[in-house]
């Protein structure tokens, strides 16, 4: 392990710049290069140990430790705190160059991330930031705030800034003119035309600084009595006082509003909650009932039976200290608002050259591929050539969540199959933003006849009358299936809230195989700490045949090139080598005859055991001549029931994270999903999905 890591000092001369957006595109991207990122906090308005005045640690620094490339505690990332600072700066410096060069040592990659200008802000603060980044070596990303600025006036604060930052021996690698309007970005980048150090623009993202409606509970000293918790997290977009009469104050309703309305207005009440089941109307975020007053109980008992979505909050504030109290709050960027970091990232690598930021660092990336740049790869990919991907399955909120992420990062284009007022609606309600998202319902319209009479005709051999076919393609997995089939859509992912048989069934009597394939099977890319392996077949095949075994193994090994993983393949089995007999190692055996004898160029072995697949060491006593032996990086499973077994015991007992399961032979991409996926696997495969139809034939 290197004993200095590669670092950056991300560093403002003011408050409210947006630094913490910079700071978490920063630890994304180096996330991707190397294994280990760090974060530090050179200073913080409390130590480890302690919580700010409202209750909470610093939230940059936890925002930053939540990103999936850190693995620290929030004790081993901060320096020394504002107090210590101003009792003794020097002791404070030594202090914190002591915890950096302690933290740093576990770090291939560490992003500073300097102070927020909350306590008593003076011209020495950037002073003293800039001596913090001369003494642990770092160079200075600095950011400036183009909010409220003219061009000149922005060009004038860099002129000051930069000349304290060397002033204090601290280098300048970059600059990012963060919350730019978008107008004058021409303007702004004219005028540091004639600077040598590289600068960005970022434009203004007033979503970025809405709170949420949580964060309006707490200013507000409220509870929550009624509605879905899940939805405190939603983004306030506005804030209303509902004194006035119910027909104006419904004229004034946006989406993400809180209404702000006194607990003993009954009828604003229940006219904002019929107002949030229409339609036509505008998705509330939040009411906030205030003055101390809360509904009589048969009011109570209705709104108990109605069991609005919406979060009813009770604040014993008056109307004007719970209004002032909300206006106050600023939004911010948290680990819990997803919708927030997903625009944080894709503003960050939509306006700033990365490869520039990496070149400055000089971070190279080493051989070993962990399992987060494996992810990382994935959407980069998936990015470089975007596919339409169709997901069947728009009353899920896990795939609405992803389809959030996916768009947000221009992952892939979607059609989202589904009701589109309701899906819409809920979308709105969760807070996400879905617009770019097509969105059919396979139930209705010109499409769906179209279809049936395509399905009617592919199965006609199989009896099935166009009226029976309206009926098969009414079901999410046919439509989504035909789409693929027809060209409409280059890939589909389903199965989140289906069975396997239900999302692939289509697929093997419309799709089908691609040429000299007989069989359709399954992988897993098993991400280990330091590499990635293939496993197939661990979801599709009971008992494959030995010919059927040999077309895994060929499918796998094109499946795993795709996928940047050399193939070296392993037909696995209970014996090594000549070693053993039987039926279940003969088929393996044959198997393997066949993978040479239709893909001579293939490196395989089999059938062997995983240990010797695996291990050099083994590997020198039972095949020392096997140019697979030791080093295999497709593993082909003789049944279903070694495989899944298989998968799933290194899935757990090394801690390795498994992607997957991906589908191959088809001759279009479908992949099938768990019924327990999370958002983050939904969306690796749709990733993976886009990258399979780039790599389809041109029809």
């Amino acid at each position: 392990m290197s004993s200095k890591a590669r670092s950056v000092y991300i560093s403002s001369p003011e408050g409210e710049t947006g630094k913490s957006t910079i700071a978490l595109g920063v630890v994304d991207l180096l996330s991707r290069q190397v294994q280990r990122v760090g974060v530090f906090r050179p200073i913080t308005r409390n130590g480890a140990n302690s919580r700010d005045e409202v209750g909470e640690r610093d939230y940059v620094l936890e925002l930053l430790l939540a990103h999936d490339g850190v693995d620290l505690s929030y004790d081993q990332c901060t320096g020394a705190t504002y107090a210590e600072v101003h009792h003794d700066p020097e002791a404070a410096l030594a202090n914190i160059v002591a915890r950096y060069r302690e933290m740093e040592r576990n770090c291939d990659a560490v992003v500073i991330v300097g102070s927020d200008y909350t306590d008593v802000a003076g011209p020495t603060e950037l002073a003293f930031n800039a001596r913090i980044a001369a003494n642990l070596g770092a160079p200075v990303l600095l950011v400036l705030s183009g909010n409220g600025r003219s061009p000149e006036g922005i060009r004038q604060l860099f002129d000051v800034s930069v000349s304290e930052l060397s002033a204090n021996y601290a280098s300048v690698m970059g600059t990012i003119v963060n919350r730019c309007l978008t107008g004058s970005i021409p303007a702004v980048q004219q005028v540091f035309a004639d600077v040598t150090v590289p600068t960005w623009t970022v434009p203004e993202e007033p979503f970025l600084t809405a709170p949420t409606v949580q964060q309006l509970m707490r200013a507000v000293g409220g509870e929550l009595v009624n509605g879905d918790d899940e939805l405190l997290g939603r983004e306030v977009l506005d804030v209303l006082v509902g004194a006035m009469t119910f027909d104006h104050l419904l004229e004034k309703l946006v989406d993400g509003a809180v209404v702000i309305t006194p607990g003993d207005r009954v009828d604003v009440l229940l006219g904002l909650l019929v107002a949030q089941t229409a339609k036509s109307f505008p998705s509330l975020a939040g009411i906030i009932l205030n003055g101390g007053f809360y509904p009589p109980e048969n009011v109570s008992r209705l709104l108990d039976d109605i069991n609005p979505s919406v979060p009813i909050i009770h604040t014993s504030l008056g109307t004007f200290r719970t209004a002032s109290a909300a206006a106050s709050v600023r939004g911010r960027l948290s680990k819990e608002a997803q919708r927030k970091v997903d625009t944080a990232l894709a503003l960050f690598e939509q306006n700033i050259d990365s490869q520039a930021i990496l070149a400055a660092l000089e971070v190279q990336r080493p051989e070993a591929v962990t399992p987060l740049m494996f992810e990382y790869d994935l959407l980069a990919r998936a990015r470089e050539d975007k596919k339409h991907i169709v997901l069947p399955e728009g009353t899920d909120d896990r795939i609405l969540r992803a389809a959030s992420t996916l768009l947000q990062r221009q992952v892939a284009d979607l059609t989202i199959l589904g009701d589109e007022p309701l899906i819409r609606a809920r979308a709105t309600e969760l807070g996400l933003d879905i617009s770019d998202a097509q969105i059919i319902n396979p139930k209705s319209g010109e499409m769906h006849e179209r279809f049936a009479q395509e399905y009617a005709q592919l199965r006609a051999h199989k009896g099935v009358t166009v009226d029976r076919a309206r009926e098969i393609v009414s079901s999410v997995s046919y439509f989504g299936t035909m789409m693929v089939q027809l060209g409409l859509a280059d890939g589909m992912v389903s199965g989140a809230a289906h069975t396997t048989a239900h999302t692939i069934r289509p697929a093997f009597e419309i799709i089908k195989t691609v040429p000299d394939v007989s069989v359709v099977s399954s992988v897993f890319f098993m991400c280990l700490e330091d590499r990635v392996l293939v496993y197939g077949d661990c979801a599709v095949n009971p008992d494959p045949t030995a010919e059927q075994l040999a077309d895994i193994a060929i499918s796998s090994a094109q499946t795993a090139a795709q996928f940047g993983v050399s193939p070296r393949i392993a037909m696995l089995s209970y014996s090594t080598g000549d070693s053993g007999t039987g039926v279940d190692v003969d088929k393996v055996r044959a198997a393997t005859e066949i993978v040479r004898e239709r893909r001579p160029d293939l490196e395989v072995e089999g059938p062997i055991q995983y240990d010797a697949a695996v291990d050099a060491s083994v590997a020198a006593s039972k095949l020392p001549d096997s140019a697979v032996a030791g080093r295999a990086t497709v593993f082909i499973f003789p049944d279903l029931n070694t495989g899944n077994n298989t998968y799933k015991a290194v899935q757990r007992s090394a801690g390795a994270v498994a992607v997957g399961p991906v589908l191959q032979g088809l001759r279009k991409p479908v992949n099938d999903l768990s019924r327990g996926a999370l958002v983050q696997d939904i969306v690796n495969t749709v990733a993976i999905t886009a990258i399979q139809a780039q790599n389809q034939p041109a029809s």
